[in-house]
């Protein structure tokens, strides 16, 4: 009756082991499948604006969210179209140019067009300088302390007195396109030895995968080297 008992939770927890990956991903595609609709749906303001655009050929609202959506991807489509010949050169002086004579505007351009070229990966360069580190607080380099897993913005610090800082971006579990931008003292910012790749897997999983992407102590791979042995012990009682 107990091995019977075993036998049936130890199934019943692999099943439900197999399945948590697919049910969180699905989870997560979910979220941002609203969160799209929710800022571009048709109730949004962007989707009233659609919806005008097609108001005019029908009278259905969902029809003329559609029409709407073409002629924006047809602009969209045309623009490329000029951006990709000489007639660029027509856009910067025109439209942009006058953008850039507009203070407030002007600002708000520069940023998304910085932050649009970094995520296109055209700027190599900036892409190179936004690095995972690891962020200390408490304790001297090479001590214990708690240490934190952010993204080095730039590599170029900035003065706060007579102090350097860096600015590091600390996301958040498990959706790590949220966060917090903390400005913190140079020589409290290390290099971590992943890539972003690693980074993101780490905050998805609420570290579950840590063991995977960072370097585990000889202690600890030993602790975890015991538990997995006497699991198996179990297992095969």
């Amino acid at each position: 009756m107990r091995d019977s008992t075993r036998y049936l939770t130890q199934t019943f927890l692999a099943g439900l082991f197999a399945a948590l990956p697919l049910v969180a991903t699905v989870v997560v595609i979910v979220w941002l499948v609203q969160f799209l609709y929710r800022w571009l749906g048709p109730g949004s303001m962007f989707g009233n604006v659609l919806r005008r655009f097609g108001l005019g050929l029908t009278e259905s609202e969902v029809i003329a969210y559609l029409i709407g959506l073409g002629i924006v991807a047809v602009a969209v489509f045309l623009l490329g179209m000029v951006v990709r010949t000489s007639l660029v050169h027509v856009w910067r002086r025109g439209v942009l140019g006058v953008v850039q004579r507009i203070p407030v505007v002007r600002n708000v351009y520069d940023i998304v067009h910085s932050l649009v070229d970094l995520l296109a990966q055209r700027d190599e360069e900036k892409l190179k300088s936004m690095q995972p580190v690891w962020v200390r607080f408490g304790g001297q380099p090479g001590e214990s302390g708690v240490r934190v897993l952010g993204l080095l913005s730039t590599r170029e610090p900035v003065m706060m007195g007579d102090q350097p800082y860096h600015a590091v971006i600390v996301p958040t579990a498990p959706v790590p396109v949220g966060g917090g931008l903390l400005y913190v003292p140079a020589c409290q910012v290390e290099p971590a030895a992943i890539g972003l790749d690693q980074l993101t897997s780490i905050y998805v999983s609420m570290g579950v995968t840590s063991g995977q992407h960072l370097a585990i102590s000889k202690p600890a791979a030993a602790a975890t080297s015991a538990r997995e042995q006497a699991g198996q012990a179990d297992s095969a009682q």
